[in-house]
């Protein structure tokens, strides 16, 4: 896919390679949006380093301490990210939160 600069950059993290592929595509299904999808947070961070993301979205399974050393990184390099937890649910749900954190 090719990415345009008014795209609104979506980060998301998971740790289920099969969840996280399929919350990668629907998020892409909205020609407004592009994922980038990471498993680790190493990954994540070098994606957030490298790319200028308007949001972060965080799935299930991501153990706490990871979480907020995630949340702390991002937040002082980019105090104004939005972060959004995302649990599951359809894809409507996802559409809804994301929709929601970026106006």
């Amino acid at each position: 896919m090719n990415v345009t600069m008014s795209q609104t950059q979506i980060l998301v993290i998971g740790r289920h390679p099969e969840i996280l592929q399929t919350v990668v595509r629907l998020v892409n299904n909205n020609p407004s949006w592009n994922a980038t999808g990471c498993l680790t947070d190493q990954e994540a961070i070098a994606s957030f380093d490298k790319q200028e993301f308007a949001l972060v979205l965080l799935g299930g399974g991501i153990e706490e301490e990871s979480e907020d050393a995630l949340c702390r990184y991002f937040s002082v390099n980019k105090p104004d990210i939005k972060i959004v937890q995302h649990y599951g649910g359809g894809s409507g749900l996802l559409s809804a939160e994301i929709f929601s954190a970026i106006g």
